[in-house]
């Protein structure tokens, strides 16, 4: 072949090729209105992202709407499908990301996301070639630690890193339970003086024991100081772990007042 011929082979080649997708098909931004099921929470939680996911009934992720609360449309998504059943989840949190949404019984969040308070919600759907409007509330499905130090840090404290297992990164959204035995971590800076520290978790069961390690850092990442806890916890409930941190084990402390929080259904408060 002549080399004029053979270069406008290539060209007619590449003319014909499909981009490459790089982003999952079934993700998508759909407005509100443009689709033949519209899912709205009325009031939706304090949070930075929304997720609205639809699985056929096999468990088979059809569409999923992401949002932040920046979208004029905040709380409110369209679906176009055809006429069955579904599953729908809707979740809504405030970590760095979405989380993985492939498998409605593995929804699943990373240390690098970070956890937040964490709301769902979980229902079967059926679909009609008409346009209908579903509204749904969400549940708040996390135990909350809440980590609190009353002394003063040494000054040559920069971080606080927080490690812990016995709950889950992980969960079912048919059930709101965790389902896999992770290994979770926080780390703040606390050079602007922060000493209270919210570790969130799903749990396996409605109730369940975390075993927690604080650890103190400098800032080259020395470790000043570490301590190991097991704190209770429940789904929906605060347990508050107060306490002088640096102060050796023996001293007497006392609790300092938590303002209680009615948005959860209680609190329980522990000393160390």
């Amino acid at each position: 072949m002549k080399p004029l011929l053979l270069l406008l082979s290539v060209f007619a080649l590449l003319s014909c090729e499909k981009p490459i997708m790089t982003e999952d098909p079934a993700v998508s931004g759909f407005p509100a209105d443009n689709g033949n099921l519209t899912v709205t929470i009325p009031q939706p939680p304090e949070a930075q992202r929304l997720n609205f996911a639809v699985y056929n009934m096999a468990g088979t992720r059809i569409k999923q709407v992401n949002q932040t609360s920046a979208a004029a449309d905040f709380g409110k998504a369209s679906f176009q499908l055809d006429a069955a059943n579904y599953q729908l989840v809707v979740l809504t949190h405030s970590s760095n990301g979405n989380p993985t949404m492939t498998d409605p019984h593995k929804i699943r969040f990373s240390n690098s996301q970070g956890y937040t308070d964490t709301f769902l919600y979980y229902g079967q759907v059926t679909v009609i070639a008409d346009h209908q409007n579903l509204s749904v509330v969400p549940r708040r499905i996390v135990a909350l630690c809440r980590f609190v130090i009353t002394d003063d840090y040494p000054a040559e404290a920069a971080s606080m890193h927080f490690y812990y297992t016995g709950g889950s990164g992980t969960f079912d959204a048919a059930t709101g339970l965790g389902n896999v035995n992770s290994k979770q971590e926080s780390k703040f800076d606390i050079t602007n003086g922060q000493k209270q520290f919210d570790l969130y978790t799903f749990l396996h069961d409605t109730e369940g024991t975390i075993l927690l390690t604080a650890t103190a850092l400098d800032a080259s990442g020395v470790e000043i100081l570490q301590r190991d806890f097991e704190v209770p916890l429940k789904q929906n409930y605060i347990t508050t772990l107060t306490g002088a941190f640096f102060a050796p084990p023996d001293t007497d402390t006392d609790d300092i007042a938590i303002r209680f929080n009615t948005d959860w259904d209680g609190e329980y408060h522990l000393t160390f």
